[in-house]
């Protein structure tokens, strides 16, 4: 059996109506991961993610399995840094603490959470596949 191409402008459905083609491929994340530091740092969930290495305290580089067209894409990410997090936690005192994202590359960025392994993390990343 031979792979195929399928070819169209917008896609439409049975009662939610139509989306062109071009907001599909541009508007959706091309990588994401939900991850934890805690213990260990592992992958809860992910997308288009190969790797979670953990480079030190609060430090950790994310690995995307296909690459980015190039290092200009747009990157997001989140830090919740209670230690007992609980799906609905949110910690709004983050005194004295920070999270951001470095070290962007077409295969990687780096995820900080500048003082601890947080217990919820995540990485979002939108733009063109390679």
């Amino acid at each position: 059996m031979a792979n195929g191409k399928i070819k169209a402008d917008t896609l439409e459905h049975s009662t939610a109506g139509t989306v062109d083609t071009q907001y599909v491929v541009n508007g959706s994340a091309k990588a994401w991961v939900n991850f934890t530091c805690v213990s260990s740092t592992s992958a809860r969930d992910s997308l288009n993610i190969s790797s979670l290495t953990d480079l030190a305290t609060g430090s950790t580089r994310v690995t995307y399995n296909s690459a980015m067209n190039n290092a200009n894409y747009s990157a997001t990410g989140y830090s919740n840094f209670d230690a007992a997090f609980a799906e609905g936690d949110f910690d709004a005192d983050i005194s004295g603490r920070g999270f951001g994202l470095v070290g962007r590359a077409t295969t990687t960025i780096q995820h900080y959470s500048y003082t601890i392994d947080a217990a919820q993390q995540d990485v979002q990343v939108q733009g063109d596949l390679a």
